[in-house]
């Protein structure tokens, strides 16, 4: 009997999503085009960060934060852009949410690896990396989870960084820390504004997803810059996490 009222609750679930993904095929003419441009700008912005790391550790958070944001736009753009089967479009939206946990962790893995002291960085990443992992399950795996639910839980891991202020201050001074500040503000607002769906202006064109997408895009240009100033000004003060 258990297993009947298991297979139901499966099957009301995957309803919601069929419909969620049939409503959203209705969508501004907009949607997603503007992670369509940044996918490869992301792309090319990682190479360079890459390229201008002057240490071991800078040049692996590079890494992490360039895959991290190439699978958030490029997952995006292809989820929002296509056309797709009921199906098809439920997983593609998985995975559209589940990487904003990867781009929270992904972030800050170079401010940890050349900003903090060993023992600071290993608790951060551990700590990010860690619920990153547990929100891309809980993401992939509670299908209909509300807004009002995951939304904050997005906020929540993304303002971990509260408890680093100090060391991440100490180990890149204001205009780094300002910029990772604002950078996390934005995300934010965008965050807020898709949980209320508001505003939205042109839903025919330009609505509130499109704002939020917007948001999105200025704040991984200021942590861009945050992390070129990271992995190029400062000495690598986590490297020994890396032998």
């Amino acid at each position: 009997m258990s297993e009947v009222r298991e297979g139901v609750r499966e099957s009301i679930a995957d309803a919601r999503e069929d419909a969620k993904a049939l409503l959203e095929s209705v969508k501004p003419k907009l949607r997603g085009w503007l992670h369509l441009v940044m996918a490869p700008l992301a792309l090319i912005a990682g190479i360079v960060l890459i390229a201008i790391s002057k240490t071991t550790a800078g040049r692996v958070g590079a890494i992490v934060f360039t895959i991290t944001a190439v699978l958030l736009f490029g997952t995006s753009a292809i989820y929002h852009r296509g056309n797709w089967s009921p199906r098809t479009a439920i997983t593609l939206r998985r995975m559209d949410h589940a990487n904003i946990f990867l781009i929270i962790a992904g972030t800050y893995t170079p401010f940890a690896l050349t900003l903090l002291p060993a023992a600071e960085a290993r608790s951060l990443l551990i700590l990010v990396w860690s619920g990153a992992l547990l929100g891309v399950c809980f993401r992939v795996f509670w299908t209909g989870a509300p807004r009002w639910l995951y939304v904050p839980v997005y906020l929540a891991l993304g303002w971990v960084a509260v408890f680093y202020i100090k060391p991440m201050l100490h180990g890149g001074g204001p205009a780094v820390l300002a910029l990772i500040i604002t950078g996390g503000a934005l995300y934010s607002i965008g965050a807020i504004i898709y949980g209320t769906k508001r505003p939205n202006p042109s839903p025919r064109w330009f609505g509130f997803h499109e704002i939020f997408h917007t948001f999105t895009i200025l704040a991984f240009a200021v942590h861009y810059v945050a992390a070129s100033l990271a992995v190029t000004g400062h000495d690598v003060t986590a490297s020994t996490l890396l032998h």
